[in-house]
């Protein structure tokens, strides 16, 4: 099986994102996975380098230079010097991991790399530098736009995927009706089976209210919108339950009964995905016309420079991009080989048959 090319980009230039991309490739036998292709500055890169344990070997690339196997590939996108300032949210830290993103993303939609790795940004320094999304999930989804989009966090056979990314929770309510709920679960519905090799996912869709609104006495969003948009999908032939309470389903393990859960806002979903997977969890973004994943984890601000960070889920995101890229590939081929299977022409050879109707 061939090598995929995976991107990384190299998220906030003060923060931890360097320093988990670099510690995920000391280990050799990561370079027998993939060819990865850092997306930066090698003078960012040798800083970063400097504060680890370990020797990492890095080789210098202009954007459109040919890869090396074996290496980190750092494609320059930029030459002059830049001042980091380890810890601290800065309007240079926005600018260059925005740069970083950007190059990487365009190398994505150009066919340069299977699937892209971004490390964590910070959403203040983001703003300082004008960068016009809350995050990563939303610059995304106009740059790789298929329709629709939804965050999904994934930690092995645990997927909760959110109706709502990042909102306050004033406007969530009014964010909600019929339609975005069965957007967001035909999306996942079909990442399951394209990108997981789901054959018939089941699918959990949790309430918005407390205790799934009671039948309507504790809110009614449940009634009006969630449990009539479950019962189109039933119709269109997908396995999807609900809505059930946030309160007890993950408390009674209920998690554990499905392929998907689909939670209607941030904390709903990422409080109990962070309590189960903290650590090794990685974000994927479904839906997309290419692969985007990263760790679970920010900036981490108070770990920059002190050689702590642990790699687990950057490491764990590198792996989620190439399963999920080898299993879109393979389900694409298959699909496509049937689909010419049904279009070839019937195949007989020999004399006609003749049939006998006395027969039955």
């Amino acid at each position: 099986m061939s090598k995929l090319k995976i991107g990384l980009s190299i998220g906030d230039i003060n923060g931890i994102g360097l320093e988990v991309i670099l510690k995920t490739f000391l280990n050799g036998q990561m370079f027998k996975q993939c060819t990865p292709m850092v997306y930066g500055s090698s003078k960012v890169v040798s800083y970063h380098k400097n504060i680890i344990e370990g020797n990492i070997e890095f080789h210098a690339l202009r954007p459109g230079d040919r890869p090396q196997e074996g290496k980190l590939n750092v494609v320059n996108c930029w030459n002059e010097n830049v001042n980091i300032t380890l810890g601290k949210a800065t309007e240079l830290g926005g600018q260059y991991a925005g740069r970083s993103l950007e190059a990487a993303v365009q190398a994505l939609k150009a066919g340069e790399i299977d699937a892209l790795v971004t490390a964590p940004i910070n959403k203040e320094a983001m703003k300082l530098a004008q960068f016009p999304f809350p995050g990563h999930t939303e610059y995304l989804a106009r740059e790789l736009d298929r329709g629709e989009h939804l965050m999904l966090m994934i930690n092995d056979g645990l997927r909760i995927g959110l109706a709502t990314n990042h909102l306050p929770l004033r406007d969530v309510a009014d964010a909600i009706d019929k339609n975005v709920v069965k957007r967001k679960v035909e999306v996942m519905e079909e990442s399951l089976r394209v990108d997981f090799g789901i054959e018939r996912p089941t699918i959990a869709v949790l309430g918005l209210n407390p205790h799934a609104s009671d039948g309507g006495v504790i809110g009614s969003e449940e009634e009006t919108f969630i449990r009539p948009a479950i019962v189109e999908l039933k119709k269109k032939g997908m396995m999807v339950l609900g809505p059930f309470p946030a309160d007890g389903f993950f408390g009674a393990g209920h998690h554990t009964k499905f392929d998907g859960i689909l939670a209607m806002y941030h904390d709903q979903g990422l409080t109990p995905f962070k309590a189960l997977s903290f650590g090794k969890g990685v974000n994927y973004t479904a839906g997309l016309t290419h692969i985007r994943t990263s760790p679970d984890h920010g900036t981490a601000y108070d770990l920059a420079g002190k050689d702590e960070a642990d790699p687990a889920s950057f490491r764990q995101a590198v792996y989620d991009a190439i399963d999920i890229a080898r299993n879109r590939k393979q389900y694409l081929e298959l699909h496509e080989n049937a689909m010419k299977d049904l279009q070839k022409p019937a195949d007989i050879d020999g004399e006609d048959e003749v049939l006998n109707e006395d027969e039955d």
